[in-house]
């Protein structure tokens, strides 16, 4: 896709600034108390809210103190732990082939660079950039959902590939604000930005904002109803083209 020159008004450095004042004390939602903490609470929250984490990781991590204990850990117990998570099968996989990767390769320990991060099964740049930039004061760009969507209402990007996303974010924003400003996109996209139905009658930002209406236009086209299936097609199975 061909990259747009379109970008908001003021700049980078003016959303920056504007994030910082309407967000001042945005922090990781997740709780922890020690990179691995984090590391398994991140790959928890995959499909799926911080509040639903919160919930499970206290016992979570009481059963399992450290990576030697993920590691050796039925995977059976496991999935019973982090049912509610969703997805806890290929989770439970994860976290345990992570934390198996971790007492082999690294002594235990979550190692502090991106490379070695984003090795551990489960583990992609989102998760890395969250661990690093909250355990280690490493920046990084947190691509989820919300940045994603944001960058580009915004005009930042055009691209939907997170790892794109990152890159071209990489390029506007000073690197000692990329942790932080990712959690301040992240809690306007919670608080005003929906996805389904962003709030741009009451969100500060749509001055700057070049798709401003523009989303809930989108939204009421796709309540338009569709054309009735025919039994030809209905009939197939879920994954047939």
């Amino acid at each position: 896709m061909k990259k747009s020159n379109k970008r908001a008004p003021s700049g980078a450095s003016e959303l920056i600034t504007r994030l910082a004042v309407l967000y001042p004390d945005s922090r990781c939602a997740l709780n922890y108390e020690s990179p691995l903490q984090l590391l398994v609470a991140t790959i928890l929250s995959a499909q799926c809210t911080d509040v639903r984490v919160n919930m499970v990781t206290p016992a979570l991590f009481a059963r399992f103190p450290d990576a030697q204990t993920f590691a050796m850990a039925s995977q059976a117990d496991l999935e019973s732990l982090i049912q509610s998570t969703g997805f806890f099968r290929n989770k439970a996989t994860n976290i345990i082939g992570c934390c198996q990767m971790l007492v082999n390769q690294h002594g235990g320990e979550v190692p502090s660079n991106l490379e070695a991060l984003v090795l551990l099964p489960g583990v992609g740049r989102k998760t890395a950039n969250v661990v690093l930039g909250h355990c280690f004061g490493i920046p990084g760009i947190t691509v989820d959902t919300h940045v994603g969507r944001l960058s580009r209402r915004l005009g930042l990007t055009e691209q939907e590939d997170p790892v794109k996303v990152e890159h071209e974010l990489m390029q506007q924003w000073p690197a000692e604000v990329w942790t932080v400003t990712s959690l301040r996109l992240i809690d306007h996209g919670r608080a005003v930005c929906d996805a389904r139905k962003p709030a741009c009658t009451r969100c500060t930002l749509s001055d700057m904002c070049p798709r401003v209406g523009v989303a809930n236009v989108s939204e009421e086209k796709q309540t338009t109803p569709k054309p009735a299936r025919s039994r030809k097609s209905s009939s197939r199975k879920d994954g047939e083209t």
